[in-house]
């Protein structure tokens, strides 16, 4: 069974509740199909590049005012119709006990990652939120900083992409020491999805009451499994993960890879379902059925072709939507380091303009 869905009750002032966005969350017609993209606020724009350039990865996430700077200035410049939080799926897992670094040239680097049931034993709960509160400074002050009709996205990473960076270390191609691990010693493997889980809930909720409208969980790496592993290892931890939210907000349910796993993802929970693009939205969205959205689904290696060529691939999936309620514009993944600028705003405008005019609106 999936998650209950996000209260209908209207807890927030008119603009916001009936933002594009939102409204698209709720499966509710709107007069434009609203758009986000994922690392939105990354390398391939010069007002990142400048701040990273005195700043590092870790420090620029753990001070929130230049955390809300990158946030505001990538919402502003690219008109998208929601904002989301600038920080990183594994923060979380520094209060929890793991030593994190993000290596120059390396990406992330856990330099005490789990190899035992004793591992798991050693680590912390995440009773005191105190050492996360860089993240909820942020929400709060990007919250302010963003007009009042923009929503806020605020996000964390599911579970198993999370156990997966705990066992391996960092990134990973096969996630074979995660999987090997997962199946030899299943007992344990739930003993860490349960602290995760509950790590997660309390995150999550926290970023809602700093000022969030919206809630997305990433799991990147599940498309690595199978629908019975899947089933047996992820799907009740992400169950109830969802059940934990706060029902006053919707949550986007995303991972890569999944095409095997819709159904399963939307039964685990989640008010919007994400899809990348290796499959069909129509087709998709059909396996999905009625009580979910959907986002989604351009391949982002699709901004480095002509405009002309965006402007077609984003015609073709929205023509795939059909209007329908419920449907978020967005990348099948993140905006990838080199991507033109200008080629990311001519996303956003086709996407405003054509979904306008195909509801009959002007264009």
């Amino acid at each position: 069974m999936s998650s209950a869905p996000a209260s209908t009750d209207q807890p927030l002032p008119d603009g916001l509740w009936n933002s594009p966005f939102l409204k698209a969350c709720r499966r509710e017609p709107t007069d434009v199909t609203p758009v986000w993209l994922m690392r939105q606020a990354g390398r391939y724009m010069a007002e990142y590049r400048a701040v990273r350039a005195t700043t590092s990865f870790l420090e620029l996430c753990k001070q929130p005012e230049l955390a809300t700077e990158v946030t505001v200035t990538a919402a502003e410049i690219l008109g998208v119709d929601a904002a989301i939080l600038f920080a990183d799926i594994l923060l979380i897992l520094e209060p929890l006990g793991f030593d994190l670094e993000f290596a120059k040239g390396e990406g992330p680097v856990i330099h005490n990652p789990i190899q035992s049931a004793d591992d798991v034993d050693r680590l912390r709960r995440l009773d005191d939120l105190e050492p996360l509160g860089f993240v909820f400074e942020a929400v709060r002050l990007i919250r302010a900083a963003l007009p009042p009709s923009l929503p806020l996205i605020g996000f964390a990473g599911a579970p198993f992409t999370l156990a997966c960076y705990a066992i391996e270390g960092g990134g990973s191609r096969h996630y074979e020491k995660a999987k090997a691990w997962m199946l030899r010693d299943p007992g344990a493997w739930n003993a860490l999805m349960e602290i995760l889980v509950d790590a997660t809930a309390r995150y999550l909720n926290a970023q809602v009451e700093a000022g969030a409208q919206v809630l997305q969980v990433f799991d990147s790496w599940v498309g690595a499994l199978s629908p019975h592993d899947y089933r047996r290892f992820v799907q009740p931890h992400m169950t109830r993960l969802f059940s934990m939210l706060d029902p006053r907000v919707p949550s986007i349910h995303f991972g890569t890879g999944t095409g095997s796993l819709l159904e399963l993802q939307r039964d685990a929970g989640g008010s919007v379902i994400g899809l990348d693009w290796r499959v069909e939205l129509d087709e998709a969205w059909s396996r999905l059925g009625d009580q979910v959205g959907v986002q989604g689904n351009l391949d982002p290696v699709t901004l480095f072709a002509p405009i002309s060529e965006i402007t077609a691939q984003t015609h073709r999936i929205l023509d795939q939507a059909d209007g329908r309620p419920g449907h978020i514009f967005n990348l099948g993944h993140g905006v990838l380091q080199h991507t033109p600028v200008d080629h990311v705003r001519a996303l956003i405008d086709v996407v405003h303009e054509y979904s306008q005019t195909r509801r009959g609106g002007v264009g």
